[in-house]
């Protein structure tokens, strides 16, 4: 069963994105559009921008972006099925599921047969040690020997597997799996044409993901003196991706909120013993090293992060750069050192609950102290490790979003580090600099001014080849079209829509980026049917790239204030009233750098050795692009050589 068509489209058009971010956010209303300071990113000046009319918010300091739908899943960490019903709730809507055809069932049916045969694996582990000899015998008396009470044990929903090749294979056949699902599920390895259990006389730690379903496993031995490893885990599968899952979310994220804090630390066992200890709101990256999603996950409920390190100087110096990755991510970090020798668990267990509070409370440090501490300790008496120091720590702080918190650490590093804040503020700027043009080669704007792409030799310059030019203005011609697709552009001889004015102009132009080359055929495709998509069609588009892509092309940063006109008398065009002109020239860019690539290609062509009459070939087409060149140029007014 899923959703109805009819419930999903009453859910989108009766979810008012204004009334919902409304409950989160304090909105004031600028002309048609409203703006507040962002709910996913700590800011003082509002950058959180929602178009009530399209039904969409776009924050343009941290980038998030998409619709009253996204923005529950995001901000409450739901699923997609679970943020509707909850919107489905909130309006009273009565929910139709229907029954899916074949193909779709099988589709939803893999997925979750996935997870209910990794929860009969999960009850499974669990039944061998509170039930069966062996199970009780080892697992259980190894949690409790690391002083886990049978409550906890059973709220991680901890376990054991047999020392047997193929016991769990076994129950789960008899259950009615079939093989192809044990081993789609990670439950199973194949060798030499041998099937047995992946996990085999250990200890058994489910993974669980934001809503509660076990998803994989890690697998702890009990045996001294073996060649296996210490651990194995669950690979990754349809359900399973390590890097966008934090062990001991599900049960830490109420306790995130109220806390208002995460704690990081690396393994399981550290965030079952912190819970054991009274300190309920951390999870683990379970020993990967700390990725932007699982930094993502963590920012759905608190800005604020404590890194938590073992006493092992060479472990924290190899961590450092998921600190730099929080910072990145504009979430708050502290850190917390232990004494050499210990980690969060054994710290725990060694010293009890009062004394594990206590440490934490009094140990976090703020990045700045933490790394200026550290770094010192290494370059004692050492100029140039000094200054490699320094460097290291302002380009932690060059990762932070907020140029008021940049400001403020800059200060705070001068007076640690003894250093005048003018030489701190110029390396900051030099590092922001640096990643501001990497970011914007990535990024590619959908415009930047003719003369900066133009004049390779300019400071502000982004030095990028025809490919890359040209795909930014293949990016404005999409910009356009998702704003204005159905515009009447008077005064082209025919008056025609913009859209059908720009494809008879741009017929034969084969779009390079493949998501922009989607959205045009989508719209050739809707044209020739006689229908034209609008903005909302693809808002609501099922590929991810196109609905972000159209939520920052269609979001508009900047609002020209009234006071330009009425005080100032400054008047201002809308895009709307130059559209024709807009459209023009967006044209002719687009023909020119193709014409340009065209040349650079032949040139390139001519440099190969060959025969004279492909070289004369070569020489006219060579003559014959530089005149349509000259031309397009001539239009738009530049000037070619």
């Amino acid at each position: 069963m899923r959703l109805s068509p009819d419930t999903i489209d009453e859910i989108r058009n009766r979810a008012d994105i204004e009334d919902i971010v409304s409950d989160y956010v304090s909105l004031k209303r600028k002309g048609k559009d409203m703006w507040g300071c962002c709910p996913f990113h700590n800011e003082k000046t509002p950058s959180f921008h929602i178009r009530p009319d399209q039904g969409f918010y776009k924050c343009f300091g941290c980038g998030k972006g998409g619709d009253a739908v996204t923005f529950v899943m995001e901000l409450e960490g739901l699923e997609y099925v679970a943020a509707m019903r909850h919107l489905a709730q909130r309006y009273g809507i009565e929910i139709e599921e229907e029954e899916l055809t074949s193909e779709q069932e099988e589709q939803q049916s893999e997925r979750e047969s996935l997870y209910i045969l990794l929860n009969f694996a999960k009850e499974y582990f669990k039944d061998l040690i509170w039930k069966q000899e062996e199970g009780m015998k080892y697992g259980l008396s190894y949690f409790r020997e690391r002083g886990f009470s049978d409550e906890t044990i059973k709220n991680f929903d901890l376990g054991y597997s047999l020392d047997q090749w193929d016991a769990f294979i076994k129950a789960a056949k008899k259950k009615g799996f079939n093989q192809d699902f044990i081993s789609k599920a990670g439950l199973q390895v194949e060798k030499d044409g041998k099937v047995y259990d992946r996990f085999r006389g250990r200890v058994i730690f489910p993974i669980h993901n934001t809503m509660g379903k076990v998803i994989a496993f890690t697998a702890r031995t009990l045996k001294a003196l073996t060649k296996q490893p210490k651990y194995v885990n669950s690979p990754e599968t349809e359900v399973f991706h390590k890097s966008k899952v934090l062990y001991g979310l599900f049960q830490a994220k109420q306790a995130i909120r109220q806390e208002d804090n995460c704690y990081l630390v690396e393994g399981q066992t550290d965030v079952i013993s912190m819970h054991q200890a009274g300190v309920p709101n951390v999870v683990a990256s379970s020993g990967t090293a700390l990725s932007e999603e699982q930094i993502k996950l963590i920012s759905r409920f608190t800005k604020n992060v404590t890194v938590l390190f073992d006493g092992d100087e060479a472990g924290i110096k190899a961590s450092l750069r998921g600190i730099d990755m929080i910072l990145e991510g504009d979430l708050n970090v502290k850190a917390i050192v232990f004494p050499d020798g210990e980690d969060p668990d054994s710290y725990a267990r060694n010293v009890g609950s009062t004394e594990f509070k206590k440490f934490l409370l009094h140990g976090a440090k703020d990045f700045i102290n933490f790394k200026v501490e550290l770094y010192a300790r290494e370059s004692a008496n050492d100029p140039l490790k000094k200054a490699e120091s320094i460097k290291e720590i302002v380009n932690s702080i060059s990762k932070i979003p907020d140029p008021v918190k940049r400001t403020v650490y800059i200060k705070e590093c001068s007076k640690l580090l003894d250093i005048g804040e003018s030489v701190l503020i110029t390396e900051l700027n030099k590092l922001i600099l640096q990643s501001n043009r990497k970011k914007l080669r990535r990024d590619k704007p959908a415009f930047l001014p003719e003369e900066v792409l133009q004049d390779p030799e300019s400071d502000t310059s982004i030095k990028l080849n025809l490919e890359e030019i040209i795909q930014l203005q293949e990016k404005e011609s999409i910009r356009l079209l998702l704003n204005y697709a159905d515009q009447m552009l008077e005064g082209t001889g025919f008056d025609l829509q913009l859209a059908d004015y720009f494809f008879r102009e741009v017929d034969d132009v084969v779009f390079t980026h493949p998501l922009y080359k989607v959205v045009i055929e989508e719209f050739k495709s809707s044209i020739e049917k006689g229908t034209l998509p609008g903005s909302k069609y693809f808002l609501h588009h099922p590929n991810d790239g196109i609905r972000e892509l159209t939520i920052d092309l269609i979001s508009r940063k900047y609002e020209i204030s009234e006071n330009w006109e009425k005080k100032y008398r400054i008047f201002i065009k809308e895009e709307l009233e130059v559209l024709k002109d807009a459209s023009f020239t967006n044209i002719l860019r687009l023909k020119f750098r193709i014409v340009q690539k065209m040349i650079q290609d032949n040139m390139a062509e001519m440099k190969v050795p060959g025969n004279s009459e492909l070289q004369e070939k070569f020489m006219k087409r060579h003559q014959h692009l530089k005149n349509i060149e000259m031309g397009i140029a001539e239009s738009l007014g530049n000037v070619t050589v």
